[in-house]
């Protein structure tokens, strides 16, 4: 499956870019050197601010005129008012969380609409390391060993999907892709997602 994704993008936020609607308000969360929400309020004229916690990136970002702020993401969101945003972005660090719901739910507060993206753990490739080397496994989209990882959760999308029915969310949109994090290349997982996709992303809603 081909979409029309953005250029210049690493693919993953190439997705996640496609589903920001143009003059939103936007909130990235690990935003990283601020790639994405520059092309965003480049390309689609949003209302953009960030939240990241390594120093250096949050610099950057601001030396590249954006609105960052650098710090702890659970406590800096507390600071929002609800509805504050239209759409909040979590991208490959739900993973990174102690707890997961907690988060999710105060992003829900802040934002009409929450996009989370996040490696797919049951990756046929992840599921025969562990059958056949009988070890915690590793790839490209998780690369650390068992002792320095920064990951405290080990994440499916199936997982995701039955979270989102148990704790109340609607997912509006979901894909299932194949990239490395650092390729602008990949591909949609139309088929058998769950087995063959590196990364999930998902648009989700608090259910009303």
């Amino acid at each position: 499956m081909v979409l029309p994704l953005p250029e210049h993008l690493r693919f993953d936020l190439a997705v996640i870019a496609s589903w920001i609607e143009p003059g939103s308000r936007v909130l990235d969360l690990g935003c990283g050197n601020g790639t994405l929400l520059a092309w965003l309020k480049q390309h689609k004229q949003i209302q953009g601010t960030g939240i990241e916690q390594d120093k250096r990136k949050a610099a950057t970002c601001i030396e590249r005129g954006l609105s960052v702020l650098q710090g702890d993401i659970k406590e800096e969101v507390a600071d929002y008012p609800d509805a504050a945003f239209d759409f909040v972005i979590l991208s490959q660090t739900l993973q990174q969380v102690y707890q997961p719901d907690v988060l999710l739910k105060s992003l829900s507060r802040i934002g009409k609409q929450v996009i989370v993206s996040f490696p797919n753990f049951s990756h046929y490739r992840i599921r025969m390391q562990i059958l056949f080397k009988g070890q915690a496994p590793k790839s490209r989209q998780l690369p650390y060993s068992w002792y320095d990882t920064p990951n405290i959760r080990v994440i499916t999308l199936a997982d995701f999907r039955r979270f989102s029915r148990e704790v109340g969310y609607t997912i509006v949109k979901e894909c299932a892709i194949n990239t490395h994090d650092e390729e602008r290349s990949g591909r949609v997982v139309a088929f058998f997602s769950n087995l063959r996709a590196t990364y999930g992303i998902f648009l989700i809603e608090k259910n009303t």
